[in-house]
């Protein structure tokens, strides 16, 4: 499977949190070939399960939705107004193109605005424009012309840009937090397709990851594992401006290990395990430096009696927003350090 055809599969997907129907059918019909046994909860999970020749259970998670708008209230004059789901930095959303998923699965294109720049008081232009005062212009002129649209209040949004290979080594798209997790974890099953594994491995796509690991609480619930790794597209900093005590990771070095974030404190034993493979095998690493953000590892090491739980990301400039940037050798050596973690975890943990 060619890496660079499935990342621009899955980055230009539909699949705000809450409406991940068309990322999920497309992650489905890629896996098929390697499950054992598929199923979708009722939450929207896409749980893959590859039995081996033991009990033990190594879930890997990967979210499948990401941050979006939904349409709150549509105007008489045809505007839309909308609210955030997810985290969105308000200061990078206006002028952005926007798809609009309607109710009958079409979509309609438009714009954010606001109140123009040119009309505005010299000092109400120094200040940052606040989401309540921005809307989405689909050219509708009146709210009845949005209506024959197929708009209604509900329908969700995804500003976004169209995947675009920049540079031999660079990629641009949207949504790799966490498309990246997700082909990271095709890949590992496709690598594994014809090995008999010393463990059952469980694949969760979960839901609602940017709304609450809502998602991984329940699959981890059901499958009840007994190791899991959290596998998602991360925080790179290292751009102009941002001290290097500052940048939770770098593109282009490698995949990185979580040792803290705001939702866990992964275990030593994972850690090192993970230390030791990427050695073993050659593979460049980096660590998240603590203590940003959090993960589904943060719901899963929690559930029923507690779960062995870490994180392996790949690094991302501009996450959570309508461009950002991923390294194709970051991408591929998190492949092979999460590979070989599978393969080595009956060893290791059991």
């Amino acid at each position: 499977m060619d890496s660079l055809a499935l990342l621009e599969s899955l980055s230009n997907a539909f699949g705000v949190s809450g409406f991940e129907d068309e990322v999920r059918a497309s992650v489905q019909a890629l896996v098929e070939p390697f499950a054992d046994e598929m199923r979708t909860d009722a939450l929207g999970n896409l749980i893959v399960t590859r039995r081996g020749q033991s009990d033990f259970t190594l879930m890997l998670d990967a979210h499948l939705d990401e941050v979006g708008l939904m349409i709150s209230h549509v105007e008489e004059a045809g505007f839309l107004r909308f609210a955030p789901i997810g985290g969105w930095d308000a200061r990078i959303l206006l002028a952005q193109s926007v798809s609009i998923r309607t109710r009958t699965g079409g979509t309609v294109k438009g714009v954010i605005g606001s109140v123009p720049p040119h009309v505005l008081k010299p000092e109400e232009r120094e200040k940052p424009v606040p989401l309540d005062a921005m809307y989405i212009d689909v050219g509708a002129g009146s709210a009845a012309a949005a209506a024959a649209m197929g708009i209604r209040v509900g329908d969700p949004a995804a500003p976004g840009q169209p995947f675009a290979r920049l540079s031999q080594d660079t990629v641009l798209g949207k949504a790799f937090d966490d498309r990246a997790g997700c082909a990271v974890m095709i890949k590992t099953l496709e690598a594994l397709a014809r090995e008999r594994l010393d463990l059952t491995l469980v694949c969760a796509f979960v839901t609602g990851e940017e709304t609450g690991l809502r998602g991984a609480r329940t699959a981890a619930y059901q499958i009840e594992p007994d190791l899991a790794l959290a596998l998602e597209g991360t925080v790179a900093a290292d751009t102009p401006g941002v001290p290097p005590a500052r940048q939770p990771t770098g593109m282009g070095k490698g995949p990185a290990l979580t040792i803290a974030d705001l939702s866990i404190i992964v275990s030593p034993r994972v850690v090192r395990a993970l230390e030791r493979l990427a050695e073993q095998h050659g593979i460049p690493y980096q660590y998240k430096l603590p203590i940003f953000g959090g993960t589904d590892a943060g719901a899963i090491h929690t559930t029923r009696g507690g779960v062995l739980a870490g994180v392996v990301s790949v690094p991302c400039r501009y996450i959570h927003s309508p461009a950002s940037l991923l390294h194709l050798g970051d991408f591929e050596h998190t492949v092979g350090l999460v590979t070989a973690f599978v393969r080595e975890a009956p060893t290791i943990f059991g």
